[in-house]
């Protein structure tokens, strides 16, 4: 957990905190690594420091934020005032009415969210997708898709992100038969991935610096993580799966049971501003899902998808996920991990 004490200043308004006398504090429940500094980067510094809000950024992984939740459902004051989660956890949380409905008339930039993108109980962040990222100097002949990862001549150097395992799993699905609403298939897929001894990685940090070193040469990741590795220097090439590219939206909710409600409010509102949106496109490659956020034309080349590839998107089904989610997990750690 980090925690900084922001000093008060001035500040861009917004129709709910008054300018002379916004002070406070906000719990922020994270990724840390690159989110949890861009946050800070283009949310807390520049939106919030200015209006005496501390923020505590209480980092974790998307289950622990999905257990507190859980686990705090009941109490008169819980411990989280904003939580991130991505789409499909996000949905299942609010299947326990555990998130306090958006107020939008209070975010001053909502009426320019990307419309498929607006949901009752959260904002939408930052948008991207699944692709599989390579090195072109030990994979010549570029992959087509998800299934390249169970190519023999790939064993030992098929890099899997261990925090992604619900987006790998339904990969793993659809180029074995399932779809977005049924997950068997890639049970057997994925004991028979596990047979070519593929590379588990804890975090996205340690999985790309093993792609930098060459011990690993082919994953499936975000397009976003993949634009950002290669603007570092690392020389990394991806394809757009020709089953269809998963979409990921990462959002934010505030919990009914927040404590600090008004700087929830105003920690989303700065989430949605565009400048705030450009910098996680400029430095993480996420797109961004406000439509006043206007990207150039060069950035837009290299974090976007095109027209086509959009029409062949897997769109996650949120109610399946939200039952077999839990199933995908146990089987993920004591079958495909263990």
């Amino acid at each position: 957990m980090i925690s900084r004490r922001l000093l008060m200043g001035g500040a861009l308004a917004a129709p709910f905190v008054s300018r002379a006398h916004a002070a406070g504090s906000v719990t922020v429940a994270t990724w840390g690594g690159d989110y949890g500094e861009l946050l800070s980067r283009n949310v807390e510094k520049p939106v919030l420091d200015p209006r005496g809000i501390e923020v505590t950024q209480d980092l974790g992984s998307q289950d622990t934020r999905k257990t507190k939740l859980t686990a705090e459902r009941s109490a008169r004051r819980g411990s989280m005032d904003v939580v991130h989660l991505g789409d499909a956890d996000m949905y299942q949380m609010s299947l326990l009415n555990v998130l306090e409905p958006v107020p939008f008339d209070r975010l001053a930039n909502s009426g320019n969210i990307i419309a498929s993108l607006r949901k009752p109980y959260c904002i939408p962040h930052i948008v991207s997708a699944q692709v599989i990222i390579y090195n072109p100097d030990k994979i010549s002949t570029p992959p087509k898709g998800f299934a390249d990862l169970w190519n023999p001549k790939y064993q030992g150097r098929v890099a899997i992100p261990d925090l992604n395992y619900g987006v790998v799993t339904m990969g793993a699905a659809i180029a074995h038969g399932g779809s977005m609403s049924d997950w068997e298939p890639a049970k057997k897929a994925l004991l028979d991935l596990k047979k070519l001894d593929p590379k588990l990685f804890p975090s996205h940090e340690q999985l790309v610096q093993a792609m930098k070193a060459e011990d690993v040469w082919i994953a499936p990741m975000w397009l976003a993580r993949a634009f950002m590795w290669k603007k570092s220097g690392i020389k990394l090439a991806h394809t757009v799966p020709e089953e269809g590219a998963i979409p990921v939206i990462f959002e934010a909710a505030v919990p009914r049971n927040a404590q600090n409600k008004d700087n929830a409010w105003a920690y989303l509102d700065a989430m949605l501003d565009p400048s705030a949106q450009l910098g996680f496109a400029d430095k993480m490659g996420y797109g961004p899902t406000v439509a006043n956020a206007n990207l150039s034309p060069e950035l837009a080349a290299g974090i976007s998808f095109s027209e086509a590839d959009k029409a062949k998107f897997r769109i996650p089904d949120y109610e399946a996920q939200a039952q077999f989610n839990p199933k995908i997990l146990e089987f993920w750690n004591k079958a495909f991990k263990g």
